[in-house]
């Protein structure tokens, strides 16, 4: 059976690097980060380019799923909202695939210190930061695994969405 994770949460919070780490912790894996699907320069967001990004990551997911060289399926990406999952889950052949929903978050604290860090480098825009802090309770509200990744590494935070997804096996 295959293995598909959903890891959302605001953005700073850490989800490119902790589903880096998983990736190499989970043989036969591959890892997708959604923000690569609508990479676009300016960035226009619209309905237009909402549905095509959904279509984008459902397409490759579907690649993934099918590909009888990987076990484990990554997905890194904001998902705020549970009709987010719930539209990207019903576009996928989910027959043998055991779904694991993860938000990570972590304190506002944590967030804008890391965000910060991320500005004052250039990496990132300033407005980042208080669209991240609004998106941060939302995540309350999801039907998925919280992980609170403020005192954790990105290793750390792996290590603990492997461990959580072991004690919820089907």
């Amino acid at each position: 059976m295959k293995r598909l994770y959903l890891i959302g949460g605001p953005m700073g919070v850490g989800k490119t690097a902790t589903c880096r780490q998983l990736k190499n912790l989970l043989h036969r894996s591959v890892f997708l980060d959604g923000d690569w699907c609508w990479d676009m320069h300016p960035f226009v967001l619209t309905p237009e380019t909402r549905a095509m990004v959904m279509d984008n990551i459902a397409h490759l997911l579907r690649n993934f799923l099918s590909c009888s060289a990987l076990d484990h399926v990554i997905l890194g990406w904001v998902m705020h909202e549970q009709a987010i999952l719930d539209d990207l889950l019903a576009r996928l052949p989910l027959e043998n695939v055991d779904v694991r929903c993860i938000s990570l978050v972590c304190s506002a604290q944590a967030l804008t210190a890391r965000l910060q860090a991320d500005i004052d480098a250039g990496l990132r825009e300033p407005d980042v930061l208080e669209r991240s802090l609004a998106r941060l309770p939302r995540y309350e509200a999801l039907q998925t695994l919280r992980l609170d990744t403020t005192a954790m590494t990105p290793l750390g935070a792996a290590r603990a969405i492997l461990d959580a997804c072991a004690e919820e096996a089907p």
